[in-house]
């Protein structure tokens, strides 16, 4: 089956073709959400290589998963609890090793695009910092609520799909987060006055933000083993 003909059938089609035995079937999916799964682990993780290696642990589960699938919520929230759930875990995991804090600046530079680095204003890169930084400080599950729904722009409801929680958690560590990220923040929300850095996704609550992911691009390879050291921002 060529390329054009993939393209034009729907997540759930492809997934059953995957099971059916499709080799193109799941590639073709990868290529549609790799830039969403990448950019919610990697805000959710703060790394890149844990980022990477959250993606791939997902998308390998997906990929021997994919006969458990039984079309009770959209392939694509099907996808982003799978890789929610190891992104959790690697930051577990790591919150127990005993090793030694990577440099935050380091750190924060990672969570930059390479072409945002290069091409976006200097003083747009220090906002983004400080809220990145901000935004480490919180507790995880308040981070990745406020990663997918602040963030990445996914409703309240699909959010919690997501997390696998009641919608009234979700808006609690939402509440919870923003309240912490306020005073954090409020420097930034004086200076830049109503800088769209600082608006809210389009579930937005008064209360402090953290940057709006851009438009989904094409991601490349689609073998789910590719996405390992990089992928693009949703």
């Amino acid at each position: 089956m060529d390329d054009a003909t993939l393209g034009g059938t729907s997540d759930q089609d492809l997934l059953a073709r995957h099971v059916a035995g499709d080799p193109d079937a799941f590639g073709e999916l990868v290529r549609r959400h790799r830039d969403r799964l990448w950019a919610v682990a990697l805000r959710t993780l703060g790394d890149r290589e844990e980022a990477a290696d959250a993606v791939q642990d997902a998308l390998v589960s997906a990929f021997r998963a994919a006969h458990t699938f039984r079309g009770q919520s959209a392939v694509t929230t099907w996808l982003h609890r799978i890789t929610v759930n190891a992104c959790l875990d690697r930051a577990r995991k790591a919150a127990s090793r005993k090793t030694s804090p990577v440099d935050d600046t380091g750190r924060l530079e990672q969570l930059l695009e390479p072409h945002e680095s290069a091409e976006a204003p200097a003083e747009r890169q220090d906002l983004h910092r400080e809220l990145l930084a901000a935004l480490a400080k919180l507790p995880l599950d308040q981070r990745a609520a406020l990663v997918l729904v602040d963030m990445q722009g996914y409703p309240v409801a699909e959010a919690a799909d997501v997390l696998d929680v009641p919608v009234g958690t979700v808006k609690s560590r939402c509440a919870r987060g923003r309240a912490r990220l306020l005073p954090m923040l409020s420097h930034l929300r004086c200076d830049a006055g109503d800088s769209t850095e600082l608006s809210m996704g389009r579930n937005r609550t008064p209360g402090a933000s953290v940057p709006t992911a851009s438009g989904q691009r094409d991601a490349g390879p689609s073998d789910p083993a590719a996405v390992k050291g990089g992928g693009g921002r949703a």
